[in-house]
């Protein structure tokens, strides 16, 4: 005898019974840690998606960067091997530190040279901040891989696969930005072939990446580097206009300012610059809009420059 259910109600009944019991038993093993991973990479999803690049208000942009960083980094604290989180947190202190403190001690410099300088100080914490947060993330998949780039023998450094590509242009930019405001550290001005070894392996497997926002780092490295030519930069600021097909504003003015100002070429100089407002118009968003503002400084600049 079955009861009521029949054989066919019978088998119904005891596989619901049976998936009930199986879930009970999955949430009873279901650690409080566990639960918090599950909501923390939810979370981490959520905000790895919600960039400020299509806001083209640089102040509305500055004033929610803060808190917008603050939350997205206390949950990639939880969560540090998320890629995406870490390479929208790291791209966030690195464009905070760039677009609005090292750019406000620039603005102040003639006015308040020590005042100029704390910022500087500021920015280059932000950058390292950056840098590390997409070095974790890195060093989270790849133990060794920063032992590996220690090397100067090519054959050594690690292959990136497609996923990593953004985590280390942030590491490699951050690491960069922090370098520049540090020369008169030995110590993080010997971490250059690190930053640019990194970039390196990235731009290997992705050269167009960021619409020529690797390339042109590449180039900015080249042109910094010891042993750097002005022709091989140039081809990668050439290779970084093309891939963001001229409606990159960062690639023209990269160029005017790794290669035109130091070859004291001021028509060409200007000329990039100009292309730069014109890029801006084409594509209004927050990089671009960053940089149609230091463009414009650097044009208004130019006598003092040349």
């Amino acid at each position: 005898m079955v009861g009521d259910f029949g054989k066919d109600g019978a088998a119904v009944a005891f596989l619901r019974l049976a998936m009930r019991l199986a879930l009970v038993m999955a949430l009873a093993m279901l650690s409080a840690c566990s639960a918090r991973q599950i909501i923390v990479h939810s979370v981490a999803d959520q905000l790895a998606g919600q960039g400020q690049a299509a806001e083209e208000d640089l102040e509305l942009a500055r004033e929610a960067s803060a808190f917008y960083l603050k939350l997205s980094e206390s949950v990639l604290r939880k969560a540090p091997g998320h890629l995406p989180l870490a390479e929208a947190v790291s791209g966030g202190f690195t464009q905070y530190a760039y677009a609005f403190v090292a750019a406000d001690a620039e603005r102040l410099e003639s006015r308040d040279a020590k005042g100029a300088q704390r910022l500087r100080e500021r920015a280059a914490r932000l950058y390292l901040r950056g840098h590390q947060h997409a070095r974790r993330a890195l060093e989270q998949r790849r133990p060794d891989i920063f032992k590996a780039l220690a090397s100067a023998d090519r054959k050594g450094w690690p292959v990136l696969e497609k996923g990593e590509v953004g985590v280390a242009y942030w590491a490699a930019a951050a690491l960069g930005g922090y370098i520049s405001l540090s020369k008169d550290d030995p110590d993080a001005v010997a971490d250059l072939p690190l930053a640019v070894r990194l970039a390196t392996i990235a731009w290997e497997l992705d050269p167009g990446y960021g619409e020529g926002a690797l390339a042109s780092l590449m180039g900015a490295f080249e042109a910094a580097r010891p042993g750097g030519t002005r022709a091989r930069a140039s081809e990668y600021f050439d290779q970084g206009i093309a891939a963001g097909a001229g409606a990159n504003a960062g690639a023209f003015v990269a160029k005017a300012e790794g290669v035109a100002l130091p070859a004291q070429d001021r028509p060409a100089f200007e000329a990039l610059l100009r292309q730069a407002l014109g890029a801006a118009k084409l594509r209004r968003d927050l990089q671009n809009e960053v940089m149609r503002e230091r463009a414009q400084r650097l044009l208004e600049s130019a006598d003092d420059l040349f």
